[in-house]
């Protein structure tokens, strides 16, 4: 690591804690490879995992001409990659915390303020963008989320002495108002490119492009935070950030018909009985006056609590145990199960149970259930987070589609940005609630080294991974009808 070139009070420059492993969670076979052996060896894997994905997806014939798939490839590989990014500047804050610059507590703190931020947003940003297009928002969301991770790198390098809880809270909300515009906005644009038959494979693209996103903020931000000072891993997606919505300008359009291919009719519901633009919160009402909108948004809520407990305090735990190499490809596991658990998802409700959501979505809760369940009874285990690997495996493959897809089946064009900002918000309600219990009862000091400790965390979890499954046998026959 480089020398500090900051006063000492610099938190960018914060000397970062060591900690022994204990035995018990040594992969001697795996860590006796060199650092660069290993990163490669992560990486191989992703490429695996994606290749193995994208050349089995299924492909269903709609009478699309060649060109017109190509153009849509060009409008969602972008878009998605924007959105992947956009993790990347989200979950850098976890990637921070582990340098020493703040608590388990005051990261709980500062991500409940954000999430809960991000899931209000939605009764503004969802009707922004049914109003304006998912292409102007996508490039909000890229800007916003630049200028609020800009901020907080200047924190860090202004040298702020004191709790970041009110400086990190303020610009972290600004951050995830601004985040809450991207999936709003990529269910909005595919909306339009996609018809309902073709959408559990997306689905599965859209697992891959969450699951790059975390590959990005865990894997990337590691490195940065070890090799350069803090400040960086907030100040490089400022970057990347500003670069794709450069790229976004150009090359997004909102239908297929701006980017000179024919509309087509993709056979979704539609909630408005006539043309008139209804207010957000009749679209609300009768959205959730569905059963079947009802029970999924609880699922997400669900969906929310068990994927942020697994995601962001098992980095953590891997970091305090002394797992040092699942710390440091925390982000290439998490892509890879993310990846292969969305495309199982999405095939698997397109090809087998005639695009229901609802039979998938109980046989990965039910795979969540087990894998944190038994992880719970192995914690001391070394391979304790691999096991752990199936339950993200599980939550990603049932978010990317629910999220990304069924709001688009029972939401329909019309009202894609509602439909997709209520199922969202309600995920990082979720998120947030795991967030603030979770950072206030996991191990603090030395009892933070001893895995044993660790297990009531998968122990909070676990009930909620229980009602997502029992609410998803409530929608096991649920498919949206064209209206």
């Amino acid at each position: 690591m480089r020398p500090c070139a900051h006063p000492a009070g610099d938190r960018s420059c914060r000397p970062r804690p060591t900690r022994a492993r204990p035995e018990a969670l040594r992969l001697d076979f795996i860590e006796s490879l060199s650092p660069l052996a290993q990163e490669v060896l992560s990486i191989l894997l992703v490429l695996v995992a994606i290749t193995f994905v994208l050349r089995r997806l299924p492909r269903t014939e709609l009478g699309h001409s060649n060109a017109f798939r190509a153009r849509r490839i060009l409008n969602w590989l972008p878009l998605g990659l924007t959105y992947a990014f956009l993790y990347m500047g989200r979950y850098n804050i976890n990637v921070a915390k582990v340098t020493g610059i703040m608590t388990k507590d005051e990261l709980g703190t500062i991500t409940v303020i954000g999430t809960t931020t991000y899931a209000l947003a939605f009764l503004i940003n969802g009707p922004l963008t049914d109003r304006f297009g998912g292409r102007k928002t996508i490039l909000a969301a890229a800007l916003g989320a630049a200028a609020a991770n800009l901020g907080m790198g200047f924190v860090l390098h202004s040298g702020w002495e004191g709790s970041l809880v009110k400086p990190f809270g303020a610009l972290y909300a600004l951050n995830m108002y601004f985040q809450s515009f991207g999936a709003v906005s990529i269910v909005k644009v595919n909306a339009h490119w996609f018809h309902v038959r073709e959408r559990g494979t997306f689905g599965g693209i859209f697992g891959i492009l969450i699951s790059l996103g975390l590959y990005f903020a865990y894997d990337w931000g590691t490195p940065i935070v070890e090799n350069l000072e803090t400040k960086w891993v907030f100040f490089i997606p400022t970057m990347i950030l500003l670069g794709f919505a450069v790229l976004d300008y150009f090359v997004v359009f909102d239908r297929p018909s701006d980017a000179g291919h024919a509309d087509f009719d993709p056979g979704d519901a539609t909630i408005e009985a006539s043309g008139e633009r209804l207010s957000v919160l009749r679209i609300a009402g009768r959205m959730l006056s569905n059963p079947v909108i009802l029970t999924i948004v609880l699922i997400e809520t669900c969906s929310g609590f068990v994927r942020g407990g697994i995601m962001k305090w098992g980095f953590v735990f891997a970091h305090e145990t002394g797992q040092t190499f699942l710390s440091h490809h925390w982000g290439a596991f998490l892509c890879i199960s993310g990846i292969l658990g969305g495309v199982f998802a999405g095939t698997l409700s397109d090809r087998v149970f005639q695009s229901r959501r609802g039979p998938s979505a109980v046989l990965l809760y039910g795979l969540a259930t087990v894998a944190i369940g038994g992880t719970a009874m192995v914690i001391t285990s070394p391979f304790a987070g691999f096991v752990l690997m199936f339950s993200i495996l599980s939550v990603i493959g049932v978010h990317g589609m629910l999220s990304g897809t069924a709001s688009m089946d029972f939401g329909g064009r019309k009202n894609a940005g509602v439909a997709v900002g209520i199922i969202d918000g309600m995920v990082y309600l979720g998120f947030g609630a795991q967030s603030i219990l979770l950072g206030k009862i996991l191990p603090t000091g030395e009892a933070q080294t001893d895995p044993v400790n660790w297990r009531i965390w998968l122990l909070v979890v676990l009930p909620a991974a229980i009602l997502g499954l029992l609410l998803s046998t409530r929608i096991w026959n649920a498919k949206p009808r064209s209206g």
